[in-house]
Parts: C-alpha cells; sequence; structure tokens
C-alpha cells in the first residue's frame, strides 16, 4: 500500500478540490439568525389565515416530495445516510461502546499519520468482525494491511490457534500498529508477507496444503490488480468462503457524471475505471454469490458458490 503512488495520492487527496468543496455552506435554515430573521418573522405575522392555510398546504405538498429521483422506482427515499449526525450516531451507538480498547488506540494512533485516509472505517471494522464469527472463520488473508486496524479486528475475533496471512509492498506502515496489536495479544495469529501480493499468491499457491483452505480475504490494496487477485483467491478460498473487496464504491466516483469527476484528485480519476470493470466482472461471475454493501466506501462481498 505505502507506494510512491500512494504517497502522491494521499497528498492530492489532502488538498482542496476547489474553492467550492473548501467551504463550509451553511443550511438555508441556519443561515437567518439576526436582525434579518426578526424582521422576516414580524412580516409574516401579518399574513391572513387564507394565506397562512396555502402556505401550509404547499409546504406539506414539498415536504411528502422525495428528495432524490433515481432511474429506478424508490431509489433515494431509502437512502437514510444523508447527514453526519447519523453516522456519529451509527459510530456512538453500536460501534465505539464495543471497540476493543487497542483497536481504538490502534484508529487514534493512524489519524496522526500523513496517509490517514487509507484507515478502514470503524464501523466497517464492526461489521467485519461479525461478519467473521457468523462464517465461524479460522483461516483468513489480508492483502493490504496499512496501519493494522481491520488487520487487528480479525485476529480479536478469530479462534486462538485461527490464522492470518497478511501482505503488503512493505512493513512501514505496520509498525506504527504493531505495538497494539502486540498489546491486544493476538500477533501470534499473523503471519506477515512483505512484498508485492501477486507474487506472494503464487507463492502461497505452489503449496498445494492452502488450495480450497481459506475461510477469509480481505483485499485494501492496489485498486489495479483487484480483478488479478480474484481468480487466484477464488483457488484458496474454500467453497462457502468469502472474499471481501473494499472501496468498491470509491468515493462514489461510480455513478458520477464524467465533467463532475474532472474535480477530484488525479488518483481517484486514476482508479476509477478498474473499480467499474471490478464490480461489472463480479456481477456477471457464476461462480459467486456477491452483495455491494455501502458501508465505508463500499466493500463488495464475493461467496465462492463453485
Amino acid at each position: 500500500m505505502a507506494t510512491e503512488a500512494a504517497v502522491e495520492a494521499t497528498h492530492e487527496y489532502l488538498k482542496p478540490i476547489n474553492a467550492k468543496e473548501a467551504t463550509t455552506e451553511v443550511p438555508a435554515e441556519e443561515s437567518h439568525v439576526n436582525g434579518t430573521a426578526k424582521q422576516e418573522t414580524s412580516q409574516t405575522s401579518t399574513t391572513t389565515t387564507e394565506e397562512a392555510s396555502t402556505k401550509s398546504d404547499v409546504e406539506s405538498k414539498e415536504a411528502a416530495k422525495p428528495e432524490v429521483k433515481g432511474r429506478h422506482p424508490g431509489v433515494g427515499k431509502q437512502t437514510i445516510l444523508r447527514t453526519v449526525g447519523l453516522m456519529e450516531y451509527i459510530l456512538e451507538s453500536s460501534v465505539y461502546p464495543r471497540e476493543h480498547e487497542q483497536l481504538k488506540e490502534l484508529r487514534l494512533e493512524t489519524a496522526k499519520h500523513p496517509w490517514n485516509l487509507m484507515l478502514s472505517t470503524a464501523d466497517e471494522g464492526r461489521f467485519l468482525q461479525v461478519l467473521l464469527k457468523l462464517i465461524n472463520a479460522k483461516k483468513t488473508m489480508e492483502i493490504g494491511v496499512y496501519t493494522g486496524y481491520s488487520l487487528l479486528a480479525t485476529a480479536l475475533v478469530i479462534p486462538e490457534d485461527g490464522e492470518i496471512i497478511a501482505m503488503d509492498i512493505n512493513r512501514d506502515c505496520l509498525n506504527v500498529g504493531w505495538p497494539s496489536i502486540e498489546k491486544a495479544g493476538v500477533a501470534h495469529k499473523i503471519d506477515f508477507r512483505e512484498g508485492p501480493a501477486l507474487e506472494t499468491l503464487d507463492v502461497i499457491l505452489a503449496d498445494e496444503k492452502h488450495h480450497n483452505s481459506f475461510d477469509f480475504v480481505f483485499v485494501d490494496a492496489d485498486k489495479n490488480n483487484y480483478i488479478n487477485y480474484h481468480p487466484k483467491l477464488l483457488q484458496l478460498v474454500k467453497v462457502g468462503g468469502v472474499i471481501a473487496y473494499d472501496n468498491t464504491l470509491w468515493n462514489g466516483t461510480v455513478a458520477m457524471p464524467a465533467e463532475e469527476l474532472e474535480e477530484w484528485p488525479k488518483y481517484v480519476r486514476q482508479y476509477q475505471p478498474f473499480i467499474l470493470e471490478l464490480n461489472k466482472f463480479l456481477a456477471a461471475d457464476s461462480r459467486i454469490d456477491l452483495s455491494l454493501v455501502s458501508i465505508g466506501d463500499g466493500i463488495t462481498l464475493c461467496r465462492r458458490v463453485v
């Protein structure tokens, strides 16, 4: 993960895209907080009963309209994460209260790192932990570990004799989170392999004992190679096992018009076609069941069926 391209991409990401995006827009209902609001309130007090009734009817009709109209019936009505407050509610009500002490420690330490945007979100980490318990995962793999938040989340819930083969281009970022992993008492479950993931996968595939043996694989690495990892991973994960590909909504750009995409940083534009290609490929792959879950930046769960 910690490649030169990632460094360049991160620096670009941290810059404001344009003046419009760098400025916080005040909602209309909060903009009248001075004498103007009082004046308007005074003026409305002279409104007749008939006018007030008409205005009320109009407002009721406006409120009844769906906020978003999509290409398919109902799209937009059930999209509930429209405010920061809702995201904070999820974190504060069901994620942070159950977040392991060392996971929190690692998350806060990673927040100081210059590439912290690569951190898996806490709600996604919690989601993965519940999923791992549901499938009784024991032998897992992680491609792209960064500072180790999702790696630690996995290690905490698999059995004491469970195993995670983890890989990344180098160990520099993982060293940030390794003290927390050791403190949590789960470092013995992790077999870290340093180097390019495609080469590491070939080494693992050379040993037939690994074929059809993994319960779960989490992929959060170079997006252009997701589609190249897939056939190799299908040989390693068992029937009924799950491969999870992270960032499959790619900042929402998978559904973004070309003119809007041009306003995004270079690395977002660069990798968006690879995510689109992957999503299309996975949707047509009869060897798996799949679900693209809108949590974090999107995570596609692929359950091997043959």
